[in-house]
């Protein structure tokens, strides 16, 4: 029964019906499920724990504490005992122990800090942080789209070329069985039917290595939408269309999210060198206790006067000033390096800039290409297809040879080969070209 179970097992995987999978249905999928889309949902969720610990610096600290100290020897302390009244003018110096054999101690410590710059400078900066991580789960989601989107329109183009393989290799197997009627009548040679042959092992052979593209071009997409690769996968029938792109209008770059997660990075920077700034400040704390103490020469819990052990409470209230005056210039220098960091992000964010910018020109060229190649080649494939059902018709009336025939057909496949290609590259610009004008999500609708 086991030896069953495991030979029946690929036999029910392959029974499982295909997901279809539209390009909204892939993002959404990604997005709910991708690791990189869940871990920015986590950063932005982890962001409130660290305003909180932040916060808490500017909040009074309350802390328990015991102690149970047993003194087995007690120290001793020479003291001139004919300092004290009545005592006799010889009596010299005694050694006399101090404190008993047994003490504990109870009690509540109060501390909080009342001016310290640092703390003030950190509350506005967690902020900030929290955008952070904010502008950085959006900049994630748009990178999740964007390699969904990708994958999926090369999934796509390539099973195209895989359908246009399998149509021409159908075609050619009926010329094939047409020559071989022909050979086995005497009608054609056997170099002509040899031909034929090693032609369609040849696009036999380009089929299956199509085949296996596709296979792995859909794994890629799978994983960049976070799905098993097992799961099998189909895509729905569409066709590309020139969509109308507006080229004329330059985007703003420092709306794109890149710019807009360096632009805050620049703020928090900013934050970290005030807070640095602020080890020039003087902090000013309160700190307050009560205490509770019993002592005697018998262990002391639960114990009374009776017993020798006496209870009594301690209390305490502390203003503390601290002036930093000199610290071998560790300050300046902190101050100096945040001081360069912040340089260099400002330097990133002119170089950012310039990128996006150059992303957007160098779309617009490529779809402008794209356009055009796509005009020109969707002509070409009607007019191949012409050549190889004319070539096709003159050969069965012996108007055309052999190489005729196998010429057309391969200029027939390469011609759909460079359409496809040409679609792909205009979906990939036009990827490029939402994504520069900031608005992949747009991509969620189609």
């Amino acid at each position: 029964m086991m030896l069953m179970v495991l030979l029946a097992a690929p036999l029910l995987r392959a029974q499982v019906p295909a997901k279809e999978l539209t390009l909204k249905d892939a993002i959404e999928y990604a997005l709910q499920n991708k690791a990189d889309a869940r871990k920015a949902k986590l950063a932005v969720e982890n962001s409130n724990y660290q305003i909180q610990e932040v916060r808490s610096r500017a909040l009074p600290n309350i802390s328990a504490n015991g102690s149970l100290t047993y003194n087995p020897i007690l120290q001793l302390s020479a003291i001139d005992a004919s300092a004290f009244p009545g005592a006799p003018a010889d009596a010299g110096v005694q050694l006399i122990p101090f404190g008993l054999d047994w003490s504990s101690t109870a009690g509540v410590n109060l501390t909080q800090n009342i001016f310290d710059q640092a703390v003030f400078t950190g509350l506005k900066a967690a902020k900030s942080t929290r955008e952070f991580y904010q502008i950085n789960a959006k900049l994630t989601e748009e990178d999740v789209i964007e390699r969904v989107a990708n994958n999926y329109y090369q999934v796509y183009v390539q099973r195209q070329q895989l359908l246009v393989i399998e149509n021409t290799y159908a075609n050619t197997l009926k010329v094939r069985d047409i020559i071989k009627g022909q050979y086995e009548n005497g009608l054609a040679r056997k170099i002509d039917l040899d031909r034929m042959n090693v032609n369609l092992i040849n696009i036999n052979t380009q089929r299956q290595q199509l085949l296996n593209a596709v296979q792995l071009q859909e794994n890629s997409l799978k994983f960049y939408m976070g799905m098993s690769i097992q799961t099998p996968i189909s895509l729905p029938e569409m066709q590309f269309e020139l969509t109308p792109v507006a080229l004329t209008e330059t985007p703003d770059a420092t709306r794109r999210t890149q710019y807009q997660l360096l632009k805050k990075q620049e703020e928090l920077l900013n934050y970290q060198r005030k807070s640095v700034i602020a080890e020039y400040y003087p902090t000013l704390s309160l700190s307050a206790s009560y205490n509770y103490i019993g002592q005697g020469p018998e262990f002391p819990w639960f114990a009374k006067p009776a017993d020798g052990v006496y209870w009594s409470d301690f209390s305490s209230i502390t203003l503390n000033l601290r002036v930093p005056i000199f610290n071998g210039f560790g300050t300046r220098a902190r101050v100096r390096q945040a001081t360069i960091d912040l340089q260099e992000a400002e330097e990133d964010l002119k170089d950012t800039k310039l990128a996006l910018d150059l992303a957007f020109e160098n779309a617009k060229t490529q779809i402008n290409n794209s356009i055009i190649t796509i005009t020109s080649q969707k002509e070409n494939v009607k007019l191949a297809r012409e050549v190889l059902d004319n070539t096709q018709n003159n050969y069965r009336q012996g108007l055309a040879t052999l190489t005729d025939l196998l010429d057309a057909e391969n200029s027939y496949i390469e011609a759909q080969n460079n359409y496809t290609s040409a679609l792909l590259d205009f979906k990939l610009a036009e990827v490029q070209l939402i994504k520069a004008k900031g608005e992949l999500k747009t991509l969620i609708n189609q």
